[in-house]
């Protein structure tokens, strides 16, 4: 997988390189600025890339900007985006316009190598991989959601979706079968009023959509 990585803290940074080509991914090009990054999607075109929110000189949103001006110039773009805490309107707008090919997660996950290496090949893969606080966040700012007319266990079910996995990991971390998943899933998306949809990507873009729109 060829990757660029923006990111301004050096250490972190390569640490991200020398995690990532010990793995036997590429990292094709590095950026530490915000006005460095899209010059470097834009000549490399890799396969994913990893990218900080908040980047020099104004440390508000750049990496962010970069990566939506990035993905409106190549199309599908799959972008991993990085952030200190849960900036949620920051995972709102990333998401905005669907969430195929897309990630946000905190820093602190990097240090999970498993889980941060997991979530970006999901994201290469056009798959979703959205950071467990990230979609708690999502869930709960709103009150007397259609959420809450859902069993506690039934309410595990879209944030598990919403991060992106499937019905095998879903079952396994919750520790039932697919075919019980598979009915809350029904559940989940009658008590929201979305079509069904239990396969594939779809479910997820469902859940983000209604889920940025409450």
């Amino acid at each position: 997988m060829r990757v660029v990585i923006a990111e301004d803290n050096a250490l972190l940074r390569e640490g991200l390189v020398l995690l990532l080509t010990s793995v036997g991914h590429e990292v094709v090009a590095v950026a530490g600025t915000g006005p460095e990054v899209l010059p470097a999607l834009l000549e490399h075109r890799p396969d994913a890339a990893v990218l900080d929110v908040r980047m020099p000189p104004g440390f508000r949103d750049e990496g962010l900007r970069a990566a939506l001006e990035a993905r409106e110039r190549i199309p599908g773009l799959p972008v991993l985006v990085l952030s200190q805490h849960v900036e949620e309107s920051y995972a709102a707008e990333l998401l905005a316009d669907g969430a195929s090919g897309l990630g946000y997660l905190l820093k602190d996950r990097v240090g999970r190598v498993d889980e941060f290496l997991y979530a970006l090949e999901r994201v290469a893969a056009g798959g979703t991989a959205l950071d467990p606080e990230v979609v708690t966040e999502l869930l709960t700012r709103r009150e007397d959601s259609p959420l809450d007319s859902l069993t506690p266990r039934e309410r595990e079910v879209p944030a598990l979706m919403a991060e992106g996995h499937d019905n095998a990991t879903i079952a396994k971390t919750l520790v039932v079968t697919e075919r019980a998943v598979h009915e809350h899933i029904g559940n989940v998306f009658l008590e929201l009023g979305l079509p069904p949809s239990d396969s594939g990507h779809r479910r997820v873009l469902a859940v983000l959509a209604h889920l940025n729109n409450a």
